[in-house]
């Protein structure tokens, strides 16, 4: 895992590796994740532990701090974009009745921000706060749509292509082409392409050139919505994401 060079950057990509696991990690476990020498990796975990940023269990194995939970409470419940796209993601979801996600561009990853569950007796697993490929879910590839050629290319050379199901799209050209029709359509499909049984459509949030690239998405199973159906809404999750992106403009731009 690529670090930064600064003590901040280092403390980071100690934490990004734990929070990444599935599992607690003990030190060797993090030594081989992360690049940097053992002296300097013992330091870090030293100084997070400290902090009440890395926890350590019984069996001198690390996992995340309950400090960090106060981090992501107030910044999940102060986000000016979640506030401002929450009344549009519960008017979308009693429009279509299925899960609706919000996700924002970092890296080339999505983290979803917010949620609304569906109504359904079935729901989605997903959870506020988790990361996803960017390049084989919905939310993210509308949110690569955004970006300058330059800054796509950026993403598209760093990220290493994995098939998560037989859909997933395996290289750097297949997900130029898919851009490229996302634009040209206005929405983009994730077909069963992170996930075996679930696919979505969504819509960009944001405009080119701008920092924030984000998306909106619907998302069902298979089994009960057929990919027809739920291209039907295209229509309603562009209008929802204009309309976030149009509040965004107006509310959170600067004020004269």
């Amino acid at each position: 895992m690529h670090s930064g060079t600064g003590t901040l950057g280092k403390a980071i990509a100690v934490l990004d590796a734990v929070a990444a696991s599935q599992v607690p990690l003990r030190f060797t476990d993090l030594l081989a994740r992360v690049d940097q020498p053992r002296g300097t990796l013992h330091r870090q975990i030293s100084n997070l532990v400290e902090e009440g940023l890395l926890q350590v269990n019984s069996d001198h194995s690390y996992e995340l701090g309950i400090r960090l939970l106060r981090f992501a409470s107030n910044a999940w419940s102060r986000s000016k974009f979640r506030n401002i796209a929450e009344p549009h993601l519960i008017e979308l979801h009693k429009k279509v009745g299925e899960t609706i996600h919000l996700g924002v561009l970092q890296g080339i990853e999505v983290i979803y921000l917010d949620k609304v569950e569906s109504s359904q007796a079935v729901r989605m697993h997903s959870q506020i706060g988790n990361a996803s490929p960017c390049y084989c879910t919905g939310v993210g590839k509308a949110a690569l749509s955004l970006l300058s050629p330059a800054q796509l290319e950026e993403r598209i050379s760093v990220i290493e292509f994995r098939n998560y199901t037989p859909t997933t799209i395996a290289d750097a050209d297949g997900l130029r082409r898919e851009i490229e029709d996302i634009r040209a359509k206005g929405y983009a499909l994730d077909r069963e392409e992170h996930e075996a049984g679930i696919h979505c459509v969504a819509a960009a949030i944001g405009s080119p050139g701008e920092p924030l690239a984000a998306g909106i998405s619907i998302t069902a199973p298979v089994y009960r919505l057929p990919l027809e159906t739920l291209e039907s809404w295209a229509g309603e999750v562009h209008q929802a994401a204009a309309a976030i992106t149009e509040d965004m403009r107006v509310r959170a731009g600067p004020r004269g």
